[in-house]
């Protein structure tokens, strides 16, 4: 298989990121160029989603023949649970977000989750950390490797080269960029790998010289 790198675009291939105990699998779909991931466990073959954002058919296919566990859903945010109803209602797949997004989510959650819980994954499991700014209830998903640098699932709260959009609401993006910083930067070291809600993925130690000047510019 070729060499992950997580750049992806809406119509072409998934890439599949080979870990020793777990695969991640990115695929973009439209039309607004949503990341959606689907974790595979090495050990039990337990498959997670995290974003049924859009294209269920092609969701569909990269989940294939194995099931799906459960669904977690990143943040209330309609782009990110377009295909959610379809693919819950095509695989049973329990349903997973925040607590605090979940009522603006427009699939019945079925488990509500708070900073600092976790959701398994076959053997691996992914930590919660909640994220408040660009949603109430925003969270982000850690793997923390035991076999490498931990990996991080961050939605629209962290991107290459900024936080997330909080619509120039001076509140919301000083609460956003200091849960990130004291959250993500602060716990996370610096080769943990980073897959957003959009876009390329990057890692920790790219983004945290440029804390201080996504202070200054206000977003």
């Amino acid at each position: 298989m070729a060499e992950y790198h997580g750049n992806v675009k809406v119509g072409g291939p998934a890439q599949t990121h080979e870990l020793a105990q777990l695969m991640i699998t990115k695929v973009a779909v439209g039309p607004m160029d949503n990341n959606a991931y689907l974790l595979r466990c090495r050990q039990t073959d337990e498959q997670v989603l995290i974003d049924a954002a859009n294209d269920a058919d092609t969701l569909l296919a990269v989940i294939g023949d194995g099931g799906l566990a459960r669904i977690i859903t990143t943040h209330r945010h309609q782009d990110h649970w377009e295909a959610l109803a379809e693919v819950v209602a095509r695989t049973s797949a329990p349903t997973v977000a925040g607590r605090h997004d979940a009522e603006g989510i427009g699939v019945p959650t079925d488990q509500y989750v708070d900073d600092g819980d976790h959701i398994s994954v076959g053997n691996s499991s992914l930590r919660v950390i909640h994220l408040v700014g660009h949603t109430p209830g925003s969270i982000a998903l850690v793997y923390d490797d035991p076999d490498g640098p931990p990996h991080v699932f961050t939605g629209d709260s962290l991107f290459p080269g900024g936080v997330g959009n909080t619509q120039g609401d001076a509140e919301r993006f000083t609460s956003l960029v200091n849960d990130v910083e004291t959250k993500l930067f602060g716990t996370l070291p610096d080769e943990t790998w980073v897959y957003p809600g959009h876009g390329s993925d990057t890692t920790i130690g790219t983004e945290r010289p440029h804390l201080p000047e996504w202070r200054e510019r206000g977003w």
